[in-house]
């Protein structure tokens, strides 16, 4: 965990170093595993979200190429720390232009996936995605958090959209089945929002993430409801 009490700084930098070198070797093992269509999908999804950002505006970053670390491996390099189990069903919160869900959704289609976002216009690109990618394993919701219930709770409740840590995960407690996992996208290490999370949650891991072509930290906060 990042900034572990008790570490010197030195242990630190250490422990920092096996988490990112871990979760670097480990998403290298799940993109070559990809399933035979991933690729091409993956392509397509790119093609989609650049031809309706000049529209809709729904990523700050009009280059293609940098859509692809910025948005695509920075979702798949989420894959290593999922449950394991098939079916599993995942929601991404404030999905915005589909990211983390819509790689996820692709890179493995035993993920039953969610994708909820407020804006109509997002929620309307990313049902156009969904059909045109033929991606069965997607559904989209055009609701607030808040607003949200489904039929089942889920195994993973996940964001990138979140900019606090602790209203995210207050908000994705109730939707957590037992056993399942909340996981916050971050950039540095947000040490002042891990100290902030409100009782019922409890951390179970923050690990560094390589991903190739970003340039920037890259964490995840993955919780789990508190015992």
């Amino acid at each position: 965990m990042c900034g572990a009490l008790g570490m010197t700084v030195r242990e630190q930098a250490q422990a920092r170093g096996r988490e990112t070198r871990v979760a670097s070797v480990a998403r290298s093992a799940v993109v070559d595993d990809l399933p035979s269509d991933a690729r091409a999908k993956l392509a397509a999804y790119l093609d989609l979200l650049a031809k309706w950002n000049r529209v809709y505006n729904l990523t700050a970053i009009r280059d293609r190429a940098r859509m692809e670390s910025h948005h695509v491996d920075d979702a798949l390099a989420v894959l290593p720390f999922l449950p394991a189990k098939d079916p599993c069903r995942l929601l991404d919160v404030g999905s915005g232009g589909g990211i983390p869900g819509i790689p996820l959704a692709i890179a493995r289609p035993g993920l039953r996936v969610v994708l909820l976002d407020a804006n109509t216009k997002k929620a309307a690109f990313l049902q156009q995605a969904a059909i045109e990618l033929a991606l069965a394993n997607v559904r989209v919701v055009a609701s607030r958090i808040e607003n949200f219930a489904d039929e089942a709770r889920f195994d993973v409740v996940i964001s990138r959209a979140f900019a606090e840590l602790a209203p995210f995960a207050r908000l994705a407690l109730p939707h957590v089945a037992d056993g399942g996992i909340i996981v916050a996208m971050k950039g540095a290490c947000p040490r002042d929002e891990i100290a902030a999370l409100p009782g019922g949650v409890a951390v179970v891991s923050v690990p560094a993430l390589d991903v190739p072509g970003l340039g920037a930290q890259r964490h995840l906060v993955i919780l789990r409801k508190a015992a």
